[in-house]
């Protein structure tokens, strides 16, 4: 399931942070790549206790933690910090899937990736490139998105960043390990949910209403690993 959310971050937060990555010290992306994923990628990232990455990976997740479509679309368990990464130059990250499990930073704790997320940080008219292309089950998708807007997307997913040929990409990067592993399931759980809320925006009384809830917490219920 392939969705994007708007206006995570607002415009006065989103030229903050801006200020904020242009002062940062960056390292080289390939230091948290997987071992058949370090020859794809070429990008610039924030080490995961630098301060602006903190301070901002906080922030994201606090407002994601309050937004009901993101919740209902992933039904998040545990959540990976956000890292930040810098495309430019040429930049680039080929062809991969990302790591099945990964490391929960400075902690023993693994977190299985079943949901990719990609929060775009800069305008798009400010660089050449840098699509995300995604390939997923109704063929690759190519998301390019504006400034403050969320991308989320299968972890089994193949994708890619394509190379920036002028000005620099600033994302953050992050990976959910749902109460649903299956991405199947989700879709049909964020389906039934939608259909809930539209119905219950147009018609709160409807007696169906209690079954098609229940058939939803039920689904849940069923197939939630915790």
């Amino acid at each position: 399931m392939l969705l994007t959310f708007p206006d995570v971050l607002t415009p006065d937060e989103l030229r903050a942070c801006a200020a904020d990555l242009s002062a940062a010290v960056w390292t080289d992306g390939r230091s948290t790549a997987g071992a058949g994923a370090v020859a794809a990628k070429r990008n610039e990232q924030l080490p995961a206790d630098d301060a602006t990455a903190q301070r901002w990976g906080n922030l994201v997740l606090d407002r994601l933690g309050a937004h009901p479509g993101f919740l209902a679309a992933t039904l998040p368990l545990k959540v990976l910090p956000p890292m930040f990464n810098r495309y430019a130059g040429g930049g680039t990250y080929g062809e991969h899937v990302d790591n099945a499990i990964r490391a929960l930073p400075g902690t023993t704790h693994r977190v299985r990736t079943d949901i990719s997320a990609t929060l775009f940080l800069a305008d798009p008219a400010s660089y050449d490139g840098g699509e995300l292309d995604i390939v997923d089950t109704y063929g690759s998708q190519s998301i390019k998105l504006p400034a403050g807007h969320l991308v989320i997307y299968p972890g089994t997913s193949v994708h890619r960043v394509r190379p920036v040929t002028r000005g620099a990409r600033l994302a953050a990067v992050f990976w959910i390990q749902s109460l649903v592993a299956a991405d199947g399931r989700r879709r049909m759980l964020w389906d039934l949910d939608q259909a809930v809320q539209s119905l219950t925006a147009t018609d709160a009384g409807h007696p169906a209403l209690v079954g098609l809830t229940g058939v939803y917490h039920n689904l849940l219920r069923e197939w939630s690993q915790t």
